[in-house]
């Protein structure tokens, strides 16, 4: 009963549900690999069942035959038989618990590794539209309701069901007619429970729901930012009581949770009391005529008591399997999402990259909202400033017929209005994306024939806002080479214009850089970006507005590193410093997903297009030539 009243039934999600023979038979072969451990649990329930009669009936044999004979060898017997019975049925017991847990903990293993496995492969395509803690959700929440399919529920029912069917049958062999008494009582037993099941259900899912709200609070007060906020508007004390409230909320339904249950169990011991003394007075009367034995009341006094609360846990079984099967079908719809990214069947590594880079007659378009790979999963976000209005619609083209060839060893610059498709253009080249025509080549190779793994280890990427994990500047410099030497990464920090900061750390490459790097400066996590990025040693490099936000002493010192990276490599800038752009080999203009413009500084001033009107409008709002330091608007 406990089991039942801590894992709440949620009928109003299930209703007009069915059993589907395909999903059953689907979860079915998903457990396929602990088919013999489901077997031992389901035997072990079933043995747990029959021992647990043994103490009931022998006890009336004792009262009818080793007190009356006064045969006290038999007296020993029986109660050497009922203790045997006690161990025996600890035993299997401990089986029971020893199969339900390698099943249970081996289905999260699996589904856990399997779908973190699979969304790893998903297209970026799939985050951009799908809310973290959602998904989190899918792989903690659902997993463990799988879980508890395998385990809980198919426990509860089989042990229900035995424990059941073998109590009547031994009631029946005893007294027919008070089997059929207890029976006759079991609505009124029943009823209230199904009444009173719904009030806790609601109870349960209130408290849910609060707590849900008070770990969201926690969640967004806790994270770097959140704590920012509340301390700069200084804010600290409404957040205390605002925590305050929603923590007290969770405390009273708590309470009422606490003692509406206690009052539940009250009721259904009340309830199976008033059945014991109803067989207890009737057969009684049988005693007292002479057509029953007082051992055989005895015996089923205490078997009374074993076919109520199987019956109760039946009442719900459909509600409880259909329930434990949603999360099946909730991680299936996971699971089952297939990549649009996935590496062709006869997808070969590209190697010998040259660092030549080919757009054939390229136009693109994101997904749109009914292609999504995981609708229950959509949030309204986006991918990037360059579609954000266009992914959110999914409809329109960002990139049109762009055709352009990049040699080995060139810095190309790519400048534009905002939401030009600058962003989008570099994302192709590692296939973040798949074009929705045409063909973009890297090496000569195009990159759908290509393994993604090769593709993205000959390209190394430098952000806006470079992203560190919550780990050590050392781990995180690694996770371009974990087999990196600390000689190999004080090279790459020296190179990277870091080293100096590093070094003069306590904990050096042992520091923990906090959550998202927050621990860091904005140039110092550029820096690391780019040490993290020369480790890799690719023979791509694209940057995607890597000085946009930096003061000028931190952008003249990512600007010294990127010197050094860049050298020597194909390189792909989305450019807001007019020192890059003139020295560009080659600067392509794009201007509402259509390339407009390409060729080098002097030339496209000569041609007083698009790329002339950007840069005067920069040299109007300066009054002058821009210095080395000075940042372009937006080009």
């Amino acid at each position: 009963m406990a089991m039942h009243m801590l894992w709440p039934r949620d009928p109003d999600s299930v209703k007009g549900a069915k059993i589907e023979r395909e999903s059953a038979r689907r979860v079915w072969r998903f457990a396929s690999p602990y088919r013999k451990q489901i077997a031992g649990f389901l035997l072990a329930v079933i043995l747990g069942s029959v021992f647990g009669l043994v103490p009931a009936i022998l006890f009336g044999s004792i009262i009818d035959r080793a007190i009356p004979n006064e045969d006290r060898g038999l007296l020993a017997i029986y109660a050497v038989t009922i203790v045997l019975a006690a161990l025996f049925q600890g035993i299997v017991g401990l089986g029971e618990r020893y199969w339900s847990s390698r099943i249970g903990e081996g289905v999260i293993y699996d589904l856990r590794v399997a779908l973190f496995g699979h969304v790893q492969r998903l297209p970026m395509a799939f985050f951009t539209r799908t809310q973290t803690g959602t998904l989190t959700n899918r792989l903690n929440n659902d997993v463990i309701g799988a879980q508890r399919a395998l385990t809980t529920t198919l426990g509860t029912v089989v042990s229900n069901v035995i424990t059941l069917v073998t109590t009547l049958i031994a009631m029946v062999v005893l007294e027919w007619r008070l089997t059929l008494l207890a029976l006759i009582l079991t609505p009124f037993f029943v009823l209230p429970y199904r009444r009173i099941g719904r009030i806790q259900q609601s109870i349960t899912r209130e408290g849910m729901d609060l707590n849900a709200s008070m770990n969201s609070t926690m969640t967004e007060r806790f994270n770097v930012a959140g704590a920012l906020l509340v301390k700069l508007f200084g804010r600290g004390g409404d957040e205390l009581e605002l925590f305050a409230d929603r923590a007290s909320q969770v405390r009273d339904i708590g309470i009422r949770s606490a003692i509406f249950t206690r009052g539940f169990m009250t009721v259904l011991t009340l309830l199976g009391a008033i059945g014991t003394a109803l067989v207890y007075g009737l057969g009684g009367l049988f005693a007292i005529n002479g057509t029953f034995r007082v051992g055989q009341l005895a015996a089923m006094g205490l078997l009374v008591g074993r076919i109520y609360m199987p019956l109760t846990g039946l009442t719900n079984a459909r509600i409880d399997v259909l329930t434990a099967l949603v999360s099946f079908d909730r991680v299936f719809e996971v699971l089952d999402a297939e990549s649009p990214l996935s590496d062709a069947p006869d997808a070969e590594p590209l190697t010998e990259v040259t660092g030549h880079i080919e757009f054939d007659n390229v136009s693109f378009r994101y997904p749109r909202s009914d292609e999504l790979i995981v609708p229950g999963l959509e949030t309204p976000s986006s991918s990037g400033a360059d579609a954000a209005a266009h992914e959110a619609q999914g409809a329109d083209t960002i990139l049109h017929n762009l055709s352009l060839t990049i040699e080995p060893g060139q810095l190309v610059a790519v400048v534009g209005p905002s939401g030009a498709g600058k962003t989008t253009l570099t994302s192709l080249i590692p296939r973040l994306y798949d074009v929705t025509e045409g063909t973009v080549s890297v090496a000569g190779r195009d990159v759908r024939t290509v393994t993604q793994e090769s593709l993205r280890e000959a390209i190394g990427v430098v952000v806006q806002d470079p992203h560190l994990f919550h780990e050590s500047i050392g781990d995180n410099l690694r996770y371009a080479k974990p087999s990196a030497t600390d000689a190999e990464l004080i090279e790459v920090c020296k190179a990277a214009q870091v080293w100096d900061v590093i070094d003069a750390l306590p904990s050096g490459f042992d520091t923990v850089v906090g959550e998202r790097g927050y621990r860091m400066s904005g140039g110092e996590k550029q820096r690391l970006s780019i040490a993290r990025m020369l480790l890799k040693d690719p023979a791509v490099v694209i940057l995607d507005e890597a000085t946009s936000h930096l003061d000028s002493e931190n952008e003249a010192l990512v600007q010294e590193a990127l010197s050094k990276a860049l050298a020597g490599r194909t390189s792909v800038v989305i450019a807001h410093r007019l020192s890059t752009i003139t020295q560009a080999d080659q600067i392509l203009v794009l201007d509402e997903g259509r390339l407009v413009e390409s060729g080098v500084h002097e030339q496209l001033l000569a041609d007083e297009g698009l790329y002339a009107e950007l840069y005067h409008l920069l040299v109007r709002d300066q009054g002058d030539k821009p210095s080395e330091t000075e940042v372009a608007p937006n080009v």
